[in-house]
């Protein structure tokens, strides 16, 4: 096992949900996110922090793109009814505001989505350097950037693939980059622009004054499911003629909406060592190896400088077949060896076929 540091790509958005099961339809059925790589009702104990100081009953479900990106963990309360956001949500508010799902056909995207019912937020747009893209709603009201984007695993004919990264409200950009850009690598600016922003206008407070700076990693990820996750990006807002709020205000962790962002990794020990000396400390962390359904792995939390949570997950062992009880334990690996294309499609046996 490396000593060293090593950030193999973002893993999964955390998506608050009151059904998970409803939410896994609505995923699969929309954004062909179908392959279930785990399930997990275990009692949430380790984030009693940021749920009230208690425990919690819960389901989780992780739910990915085999044509490539990351997934989407579902997660629900099972002893307590979620919250929505105390007031509506505006755009520069501090915390996961978008996710941001690739797509291989924009228009084509678009025509399937409206013509699946899905509540489209606008037309097709195009961002500061005239990538088109548009905002749609989940069935929960979440917002997500459907984009064009370059970087792909596979490619199975469909119109999507998973998410490659997420808008993100901030107060202050250079405080947050010193997380974003020097500890989680996006060091590479796409664009830096401060304005009133045409493709902004059918958002809510999407009219303000805003700064806004797109990054991605200059350096390609390497090991592990890198090839899978594939670039991503970060967009930071900061809104520059109001006072944001925090997304999860007077919340909880696992209530409605985008509740973490996680990071697939290698070296914890190094990362935690890392992060401590910059400022930003462990809130969680599981120590041993923990399981999460089918999948077990040592994971961990820190919070950026407006407290949205940043999770790490040092995967231990993953789930190929389920039903043949085939696993691969990544701690056997030379962790800067990507897994070989084969064991990657494997994952593609755990689709579940979706009903209509």
């Amino acid at each position: 096992m490396a000593t060293g540091k090593l950030i193999y790509g973002i893993q999964q958005i955390g998506v608050g949900v009151s059904d998970v099961a409803a939410a896994f339809q609505w995923y699969g059925r929309n954004l062909c996110a179908d392959v279930l790589v785990f399930d997990d009702d275990n009692t949430a104990t380790y984030m009693a922090p940021y749920m009230g100081g208690q425990p919690h009953a819960k389901r989780a479900m992780l739910a990915i793109n085999m044509q490539g990106g990351s997934g989407y963990e579902l997660w629900q309360y099972l002893d307590r009814t979620p919250e929505a956001p105390h007031t509506p949500i505006q755009l520069g508010d501090l915390g996961i505001y978008a996710v941001m799902t690739k797509s291989t056909d924009v228009a084509r995207s678009y025509e399937i989505l409206q013509q699946n019912g899905v509540k489209l937020r606008s037309d097709i747009v195009q961002d500061p350097n005239g990538t088109d893209y548009f905002f749609i709603e989940d069935h929960q009201g979440n917002l997500l950037k459907i984009s064009a984007f370059d970087s792909w695993y596979s490619n199975n004919g469909t119109h999507i693939g998973g998410v490659f990264g997420c808008m993100l409200g901030v107060s202050d950009i250079e405080k947050a980059r010193a997380l974003y850009s020097d500890i989680l690598g996006y060091d590479k600016i796409l664009y830096d622009e401060t304005g009133v922003f045409d493709d902004l206008q059918s958002l809510p407070g999407g009219a303000g004054r805003f700064r806004r700076v797109l990054l991605t990693h200059h350096a390609p990820r390497q090991g592990g499911l890198s090839a899978l996750f594939g670039k991503s990006q970060l967009e930071l807002i900061q809104a520059l003629d109001r006072q944001p709020v925090k997304i999860y205000a007077d919340r909880y962790w696992g209530d409605l909406g985008f509740i973490h962002l996680c990071f697939d990794v290698c070296g914890m020990n190094a990362l935690r060592q890392e992060c401590a000396e910059k400022g930003f400390p462990f809130r969680v962390d599981s120590e041993n190896s923990f399981k999460m359904g089918e999948a077990a792995g040592h994971w961990s939390y820190i919070e950026d400088p407006d407290g949205t949570l940043i999770e790490f997950i040092e995967t231990h062992k993953i789930p190929l077949v389920k039903k043949w009880n085939w696993y691969i334990d990544l701690r056997k690996r030379d962790p800067l060896k990507p897994l070989p294309n084969w064991l990657i499609k494997a994952l593609g046996f755990n689709r579940v076929k979706l009903g209509k």
